[in-house]
């Protein structure tokens, strides 16, 4: 596969973190992904502005009969499919089309339809890097008001989550159904071999700072093992503190500090040179992986194709081989290496990582122009805050991590098989209290993947430390002019 065509697939997806590496959004992250976001291919009737097939969307549901009611969801994630028909299945009388749009069109849908006064959707949902816009935008219904009254609510919902769903003057506007702290997912059998223990809470100590997990990794390479696939792992964990704070860019010491791990670990051999999201990061969850190179994790040599498993293999024999440790993912990630682990499942763990942090989350709000509002809040508790419905969808995912804290708590002694019988709701559960949803900007994103960019630079030689930096500086001043730079 020639690289144009190796970068087109790429770009096409939305899981892209390979590129960058290492650059991440850090802790309190809102730039994760969904791991259930997936798009669908039909059209549908709702879609701003379409009046056929489009590419990016899928549209499920029946069409209402007379007697009957309607609602339209607009959503980026599939799940809300299986909510549908959930909820239809005990409320006959009512048809939800469920429209899924795919991430890169959902916002300029969402907003090509609420300006143009279109009165559907009536449910709209939005991950944690787009509300702050939708609700400045005034897109999402007033909840605290009669007869909604969420603020009820207020102490049954992760703190976290419930935050995340509220605007600047603390009025809420959406919930969420899940919750999506990171953790460090490691191998206990590896753990116990270099490290004489696989209990979680000693684990945790080898990640507990920077020069820690590189201490962890440089003793794990010792031993013929790479800590991690790729040097993007950690991205969930890349600060502790807000990029911005009283309109001033804010660059602390950890954020450097991370960045210096990011260059280390790839300069110093010491992952697998995988790709997040390519065929040898998903083959490392299983077992043994050839030790790519840095130029093709660069994609400078096109000599691999590592997006089709039976050509790498063919590509990549004779290559030295080695097992990866650990990965670093939200609590969505139980679900990803569910999938992947093969003959592996048993031997993982989950621990914490060196900062709070989390990645994604679909939170559902009512469209402040459906005139369906009442339905649509029907819907929106059923999601979110009715206990019998966070049990089935705990069934039902496999393992998603619910927002309601009552549930949450009912499943605390869960054992999970995958990872040893580790009780992984408490786990999940502890983690989220730590979260800090303060640090969390509406600049995250794009300053996020500019540090991911002057990263990239600096670990490859492409550019000095110092010209990595000026250059980061001059795109956050030229991008966000009302921002204070102090370089």
């Amino acid at each position: 596969m020639k690289l144009r065509k190796l970068m087109a697939i790429m770009l096409a997806g939305t899981m892209v973190f390979g590129l960058t590496a290492c650059g991440g959004s850090g802790s309190g992250s809102s730039s994760g992904s969904n791991s259930n976001a997936d798009s669908g291919s039909a059209s549908s009737e709702a879609a701003a502005g379409d009046e056929g097939a489009s590419d990016d969307e899928s549209a499920s549901g029946d069409t209402a009969s007379a007697a009957g009611e309607k609602l339209v969801v607009w959503t980026l994630a599939k799940d809300l499919e299986t909510f549908a028909e959930h909820y239809m299945e005990s409320h006959p009388d009512v048809a939800i089309e469920t429209v899924v749009i795919e991430p890169a069109n959902y916002v300029t849908k969402v907003q090509t339809a609420l300006n143009g006064g279109q009165k559907e959707p009536d449910i709209i949902v939005g991950e944690p890097q787009m509300l702050e816009d939708f609700y400045d935008a005034g897109y999402f219904e007033d909840l605290n008001q009669a007869p909604y009254n969420a603020q009820d609510y207020a102490d049954q919902i992760v703190d976290y989550v419930w935050e995340v769903g509220q605007d600047a003057d603390g009025i809420q506007r959406a919930i969420s159904y899940q919750i999506t702290p990171a953790g460090i997912y490691y191998r206990r059998d590896i753990a116990q071999e270099v490290f004489g223990t696989e209990d979680p809470d000693e684990i945790g100590k080898l990640f507990a700072d920077y020069p820690t997990i590189l201490d962890t990794a440089q003793k794990l390479k010792s031993k013929g093992y790479r800590i991690f696939a790729s040097d993007a792992e950690i991205s969930y964990f890349s600060g502790d503190s807000a990029w911005v704070i009283d309109g001033v860019l804010n660059v602390d010491q950890g954020r450097y500090d991370y960045q210096d791990l990011c260059v280390s670990l790839y300069q110093d051999d010491l992952t697998a040179y995988a790709n997040q999201w390519s065929t040898p990061w998903y083959q490392a969850m299983a077992g043994e992986v050839p030790i790519l190179s840095a130029d093709i994790q660069n994609y400078a040599d096109d000599s691999v194709n590592v997006w089709d498993a039976e050509q790498f293999a063919e590509a990549t024999e004779g290559m030295d081989k080695t097992e990866v440790f650990a990965f670093g993912l939200p609590s969505w990630g139980v679900l990803t290496m569910r999938d992947n682990v093969q003959d592996t499942s048993g031997k993982w763990g989950v621990c914490a990582g060196p900062a709070y942090g989390f990645g994604g989350g679909t939170f559902i709000g009512i469209s402040s122009q459906s005139e369906r509002k009442d339905l649509a809040w029907d819907f929106l508790k059923f999601c979110t805050l009715d206990e019998e419905t966070s049990n089935w969808w705990i069934e039902v995912s496999e393992g998603d991590t619910v927002s309601l804290i009552p549930v949450l708590e009912a499943h605390a002694e869960d054992p999970n098989s995958v990872y040893g019988g580790q009780q992984l709701y408490k786990f999940w559960l502890e983690q989220a209290k730590g979260i800090d949803y303060s640090k969390v900007t509406r600049y995250d994103k794009a300053i996020g993947d500019a540090w991911a960019s002057a990263t990239t630079s600096i670990k490859t030689g492409e550019k000095t430390k110092e010209e990595a930096l000026a250059e980061f500086y001059d795109v956050i001043e030229s991008t966000y002019p009302e921002i204070t730079v102090n370089r």
